[in-house]
């Protein structure tokens, strides 16, 4: 996406880290922030509006009775908010830009976007399927079910974010860089019909035939592309500071053309950038990854 297209960007950031677990990675804004995520959009011609951090408070209890779902209320009044900001934001005609924190803030984001266009396509890029549910997830940790929930699969605390009828539809949903599934994420993967393109496709295809294919799915007749980039889509080579690093995933070069190929089709509408955890990281490097990776995606090109 180019500023000529819209050059009002709102950054969001989610100081979240109840949906994983995992101590850090509620820091990922602060990170990207450091890494010159402001400066560097202000650089491409953005005027960037940034509201800060939706902060989550510890809970007394991981989990509720009656439930194994982890952090439940916490992520579920989280995510609230953050539909709130990113329906705002889109209500003044600016483009919402999340920043996180866990993959679980996808919930919010996508019903946020949802206020505003029915039928938007989703890119996720993950090595992980994040479409798990309380019947099928291992470990009943939230970041593993954003998918899900967006489709109306769920808690009736998560699903009800945003509105029971505003949810994707399955065949606008794309993965990317997927080499980790839980075999409940298979099967649903499966008996919903959903486009995965593994590792073994990138591998076998090439990044060119595998993005064009999935603008294909996310954008044709819809109304625009949501992406959503969680680091650790990358191999660990290139994103060391990630809580769930998975050998095998996406370059660095392979990465950016894949960002660069969606923002030149001129349908984005939104984007999330998550997962990424400065405590176990070399120097903030992955932080400065995602902010290049936000560059490509926001039109920043060498010519």
């Amino acid at each position: 996406m180019k500023p000529s297209i819209n050059d009002k960007l709102t950054l969001i950031g989610v100081a979240l880290e109840l949906g994983a677990g995992t101590q850090g990675i509620s820091l990922g804004p602060a990170a990207m922030r450091y890494a010159g995520v402001v400066e560097r959009l202000e650089a491409i011609g953005y005027e960037v509006e940034d509201r800060g951090d939706i902060l989550s408070d510890k809970p007394v209890r991981a989990t509720m009775e009656g439930t194994n779902l982890k952090n439940l209320n916490e992520v579920a009044r989280v995510n609230q908010l953050l539909c709130g900001e990113v329906s705002a934001a889109m209500e003044k005609g600016r483009f919402p830009l999340v920043m996180g924190g866990d993959h679980s803030l996808a919930i919010g984001s996508i019903a946020g976007i949802l206020q505003h266009h029915k039928n938007p396509g989703l890119i996720w890029f993950d090595a992980h399927g994040d479409i798990n549910t309380e019947a099928t997830s291992p470990s009943g940790n939230i970041h593993g079910m954003p998918v899900a929930v967006s489709l109306g699969l769920g808690h009736e605390k998560l699903i009800s974010i945003g509105g029971l009828d505003a949810k994707l539809k399955k065949e606008n949903i794309v993965f990317i860089g997927c080499r980790d599934l839980d075999s409940g994420e298979r099967k649903a993967l499966k008996e919903l019909g959903i486009r995965v393109f593994t590792m073994h496709e990138i591998d076998k295809l090439g990044m060119t035939e595998v993005i064009g294919q999935a603008i294909e799915i996310a954008g044709k007749g819809t109304d625009g592309i949501h992406v959503s980039f969680d680091l650790d889509s990358m191999d660990p080579v290139y994103a060391s500071g990630t809580g769930t690093r998975v050998p095998g995933g996406l370059t660095y070069r392979e990465s950016h053309l894949a960002l660069e190929m969606i923002s030149l089709t001129g349908k984005l509408i939104s984007a999330d950038f998550v997962e990424i955890n400065p405590i176990i990281d070399n120097q903030n490097q992955t932080a400065k990854t995602a902010v290049a990776l936000i560059g490509s995606l926001m039109g920043e090109w060498l010519l």
